[in-house]
């Protein structure tokens, strides 16, 4: 990393206030930084954006921009409470708003691909801040500007892309820390199969799924995944388990059959063994635990398949 990191920043807009009513805020965009990124989205549509709407439609381009099929994300406090993939947008948003309908009253949708009239007709009923995609459809457009404050945003899909940013910025007091964006080219078919079964071909197909969700989930993350939809999610809690425990009733009847993915290692088998009782088949995570012996095999005694990625995505 450089001694010295010199950023330019322009405001281009004045918020309401920052996160809650008692701040100030402003939008600001990088000196230099092309014409990329949800900071330099156009509004279509809709009231103006507030300091919480930008925040969570930047983590829903940042989440469906991970996936290269066509995808839709749900997003609520930064955390997506949706998402699914299909070939079709309509579907992929269908399935991401039943993945947890009542957290995405009030959300933010994002899509990696243009919004179709269907797509769009599909949203009408729900009430949304934002909506944030590379496009919409002229029809699509029109359905969804019928709702008055819904605040409708495109985004450059290239320029825009997560990997265009050079360094990710957080502050502390008195100082900065600076990082690489979490970014890093990943390959299912690299991933070491760590119990005496290995994933089926569905399985693998909904690990690679789960694993790229996971990434976008607060820390400690766990995501149930079945047929390229997250149906359940534990984000935030300071120990695994709980979110285990979050993941299995966020799924409820769907949790059987699920694949999981851990943001990071498992500390103890617990993790696995309520895994288990949840109905879940298969599992991926970064291995690397003093443990890992004890925890592959709880798996093995269960019957899951569970992949190490040797790749941590811990988000804070």
């Amino acid at each position: 990393m450089p001694v010295q990191v010199t950023i330019g920043l322009t405001r281009v807009a004045s918020l309401r206030y920052g996160e809650n009513p008692h701040q100030r805020g402003a939008l600001y965009v990088t000196a230099g930084g092309g014409q990329g990124g949800l900071a330099r989205a156009t509004q279509l549509h809709g009231r103006e954006l507030s300091f919480n709407n930008l925040t969570d439609a930047d983590a829903a381009w940042r989440t469906v921009s991970d996936y290269g099929d066509p995808s839709v994300c749900v997003i609520k406090h930064a955390n997506p409470c949706g998402l699914a993939s299909r070939d079709d947008v309509a579907e992929a948003y269908q399935l991401a708003y039943e993945g947890d309908p009542i957290s995405a009253f009030g959300g933010i949708v994002g899509f990696n691909r243009n919004v179709t009239a269907a797509a769009a007709q599909a949203m009408d009923p729900v009430f949304y801040e934002v909506v944030v995609a590379p496009g919409y459809d002229d029809d699509a457009l029109e359905i969804l500007r019928r709702k008055r404050n819904l605040r409708i945003l495109t985004v450059d899909p290239v320029a825009g892309s997560p990997g265009s940013v050079d360094y990710d910025v957080r502050p502390l007091s008195g100082g900065v820390l600076v990082q690489t964006p979490d970014v890093v080219e990943e390959y299912p078919d690299a991933w070491t199969t760590a119990t005496e079964r290995a994933p089926n071909r569905s399985e693998l197909a909904d690990l690679a799924f789960a694993w790229k969700s996971v990434k976008h989930i607060k820390s400690n993350a766990i995501a149930f995944v079945k047929d390229r939809t997250l149906v359940g999610m534990g984000a935030g809690q300071p120990n695994r388990v709980v979110s285990v425990h979050l993941s299995q009733r966020a799924a409820g009847e769907k949790a059987a059959g699920c694949v999981l993915a851990s943001d990071a290692f498992f500390p103890f088998p617990d993790n696995i063994d309520l895994a288990a009782e949840a109905g879940i088949t298969a599992i991926v995570q970064p291995g690397g635990s003093i443990r890992d012996d004890e925890v592959i095999a709880a798996a093995n005694q269960a019957g899951i398949a569970m992949v190490f990625t040797g790749v941590r995505h811990f988000r804070h």
